[in-house]
């Protein structure tokens, strides 16, 4: 093994198994060093790769957001286009797009009847005819946050409530206790969204049935 001065860079190799070749020695250098660093680089690469890929799966499957009626959770985001189809088929207009272009329940001014035009509208299997009665979404009201706990007459929630589940009891000092008969409750959101203050939110509920209403 010699080098050949007259070019640096080079390195001759000679042996019984290779011919005569000319390596440049700067590459046989970093192939050397490569060799060594390779196997963990490409370790911590698909460590980095498996995390990322559970991160996006955990925030792609969050079931805390409120989907359309007859949406299929987990994997609603894996069938939805993005088409908007179910947004232009709700006359109530209680569908709206979060930040990443996915398709929301909102409630409006006008509660949800649970009609399926967005569900029959979908192009895919993300919203389906057949799970609009499989509504999971209840009432929920945050008594702390409550006009009527703090002594404030209002009773906006109850005189929209088609459904008659929501009730106040009376208590001392002027206030007044909201009580939310779950099981009557049909989760259209019309309480949610007339709250002055937001002391009703949606919140999902184990195996419930919504009747559609035609």
């Amino acid at each position: 093994m010699y080098f050949n001065f007259h070019s640096k860079q080079k390195l001759l190799i000679s042996n019984n198994d290779l011919d005569q070749k000319a390596f440049p020695l700067n590459a046989l250098l970093r192939s050397r060093e490569q060799g060594i660093k390779r196997e963990p680089f490409r370790k911590m690469s698909q460590m980095t790769s498996r995390r990322a890929f559970l991160s996006a799966k955990a925030f792609r499957e969050d079931s805390s957001i409120v989907r359309p009626p007859g949406s299929v959770v987990p994997g609603f985001v894996d069938q939805c286009t993005k088409c908007g189809d179910c947004i232009e088929a709700c006359e109530e207009a209680v569908i709206s797009l979060d930040p990443q272009g996915f398709p929301v329940f909102q409630p409006g001014d006008d509660p949800c009847t649970f009609c399926g035009d967005c569900a029959k509208a979908c192009p895919t299997d993300a919203l389906q005819i057949e799970r609009v009665v499989d509504w999971p979404w209840r009432a929920e009201i945050q008594d702390g946050t409550c006009l009527s706990m703090n002594g404030v007459s209002c009773r906006v929630c109850q005189d929209n409530c088609e459904q008659n589940a929501i009730r106040f009891e009376l208590q001392r000092g002027g206030r007044a206790t909201p009580l939310l008969e779950v099981d009557a409750c049909n989760g259209c959101g019309a309480c949610v969204a007339l709250c002055p203050v937001n002391a009703v939110a949606l919140q999902r509920q184990p195996t419930l049935q919504t009747e559609a209403l035609q």
